[in-house]
């Protein structure tokens, strides 16, 4: 009883902090996972914690739309053509991955790395956009 009591006082507490800005993470309430997540304002950044956060948000809108040109090119494709373009997509995807990793080992442990990977990543990933639109729009 007195745990939940103890729970419930910190959700009360929670719950009274009038901080728009904090959000709970994930949906999955799974207590010692759980993290609280700071909204930013993306065209008025502050922080170097800020431009990591926004870099990363970004690549993932970037990702999101590679993922929409992957989906709407495989149906395009005779059956061959699919393997291999899933084959070159997977190949593509572990350069991509290596290849920002190496970026960002430049300046590991120093608060940029992960606004440089992110930015690695959502440049590699614009370019790789482009090619599948390019195939998209050549291939009948």
């Amino acid at each position: 009883m007195r745990q939940l009591l103890v729970v419930l006082a910190s959700m009360l507490t929670l719950s009274s902090l009038d901080t728009p800005s904090m959000t709970i993470a994930g949906t999955t309430p799974n207590f010692p996972e759980m993290r609280l997540v700071q909204k930013f304002n993306c065209n008025n950044l502050q922080t170097q914690r800020e431009i990591n956060e926004c870099t990363k948000l970004s690549y993932q809108n970037v990702d999101k739309r590679l993922n929409r040109v992957y989906q709407q090119l495989l149906p395009t494709l005779e059956s061959s053509r699919k393997q291999k373009l899933i084959a070159a997509q997977q190949a593509w995807i572990k350069f991509r991955d290596t290849n920002c990793e190496f970026e960002r080992s430049r300046y590991e442990g120093g608060s940029i790395a992960p606004s440089i990977y992110f930015g690695c990543l959502e440049n590699t990933t614009k370019l790789r956009t482009q090619e599948l639109q390019e195939y998209l729009k050549s291939d009948p």
